[in-house]
């Protein structure tokens, strides 16, 4: 894995938004190609890996590649790892990457387009993370087949191991359909419920999901005291994990994205000029989605542009399409995106105090198409 990424050649944005490898080195490439080194007939094997009858995913919630390779004393065994980053994605935030992870699909495709997004001729936001019960029905809203289905349907035994309390989720529903739900609530059932799950039949998919270094982020900050204790466990898990592989097996650690500690903020809720002719506000503070009343598009893309154009791309819905941002779309996906989207590329928060106060007591944040966001490891090991 030594191909160089181009959003890794640079930290610091310039001139067009740069857009994810999709189809070149993305996350969304990651799940075809391990359904194609397990044996599944027309897998692409986008990433080369090797063919082995099992193989395990650790997607370790908020560990961008970056903030990974800066800690090296903290996490030892995962910098020890043969690998290299890839992109999340856009946005980078963890809805659309697990969904990616769960479909092999860009986000243009499977539709769970960030956070928030609008719900056509509904008017209303989906929030693709506390899904209500008069919300879409999530396997109808996301509607590509995931790889669990796939794996199933040529004899591979899958399994999905994370929380319990994420075992009947909407977001379950619409990523991790077709897998057998295993619930962990530490790290050493984690470890233990990966082993069974890969000694099951004679290939296996499995797919684990770590959350607590995100929340930590969140709540503390990336390279915060608590943030580098937590990611010190995560090292102990991934070295545990790969102890206890059963012959024929490759773990394969990977992220939904990375994270930074934006310390300037934009209130959405109380600059007039982000407030007037903005009908909906849907996507994260990193990835803004601005959903213009009947006829103030190109108002509301004026105004956007002039308050946050030297700190953020601000583009139309069609230009953010245009430019790949999503990767290919599917039908009817293009609607869900705001009519005007805003992403920072510079020390920069987009925050709404009203209407999402939440943002409010967080430190770190994600969601955009800089590096420290997009980059994610593809780290690799296995026990042949």
């Amino acid at each position: 894995m030594t191909e160089t990424n181009r959003l890794a050649e640079t930290s610091e944005p310039s001139g067009e938004a740069p857009v994810p490898r999709y189809g070149a080195g993305a996350l969304a490439d990651l799940p075809s190609s391990v359904l194609a080194a397990l044996g599944v007939p027309d897998a692409a094997n986008v990433l080369d890996l090797p063919a082995l009858p099992r193989a395990c995913v650790l997607l370790v919630d908020g560990l961008g590649w970056q903030q990974l390779r800066a800690h090296p004393d903290e996490a030892p065994f995962l910098n020890a790892m043969a690998g290299r980053p890839i992109t999340a994605g856009f946005p980078a935030t963890t809805v659309t990457s697990l969904a990616s992870l769960g479909t092999g699909a860009v986000p243009g495709a499977h539709g769970l387009l960030g956070l928030q997004v609008a719900v056509p001729e509904t008017g209303r936001l989906l929030n693709c993370l506390l899904w209500k019960d008069d919300d879409a029905d999530p396997e109808t809203f996301q509607p590509v087949p995931t790889v669990y289905e796939r794996a199933a349907a040529d004899g591979i035994e899958t399994a999905y191991v994370s929380l319990h309390q994420y075992r009947r989720s909407a977001l379950s529903r619409a990523t991790a359909r077709g897998a057998r739900y295993v619930s962990a609530e530490s790290l050493g059932q984690l470890v233990g419920r990966i082993e069974t799950a890969l000694r099951r039949g004679d290939r296996a998919y499995v797919t684990a999901y770590h959350a607590d270094l995100d929340a930590t982020g969140h709540r503390f900050g990336v390279g915060s005291r608590d943030w580098r204790h937590q990611l010190r466990f995560v090292d102990v898990l991934a070295q545990e994990i790969a102890t206890v592989l059963p012959p024929g097996t490759a773990l394969y650690v990977t992220a939904d994205h990375g994270m930074v500690d934006p310390t300037e903020r934009v209130d959405a809720d109380t600059v007039p000029e982000l407030k007037e002719g903005v009908a909906l506000l849907g996507g994260d503070a990193r990835a803004r989605y601005v959903y213009s009343e009947p006829g103030a598009h190109d108002d509301v893309l004026a105004a956007w542009t002039a308050v946050l154009g030297d700190r953020a791309w601000v583009v139309s819905r069609e230009r953010a399409v245009a430019d790949g941002w999503f990767g290919p779309m599917g039908p009817g996906m293009a609607e869900r995106v705001g009519d005007v989207v805003a992403v920072p590329h510079a020390d920069l928060a987009i925050v709404a105090s009203e209407r999402e106060p939440w943002l409010e007591r967080m430190v770190g944040m994600h969601g955009s198409l800089v590096p420290a966001e997009q980059l994610v490891p593809l780290l690799a090991t296995s026990r042949p």
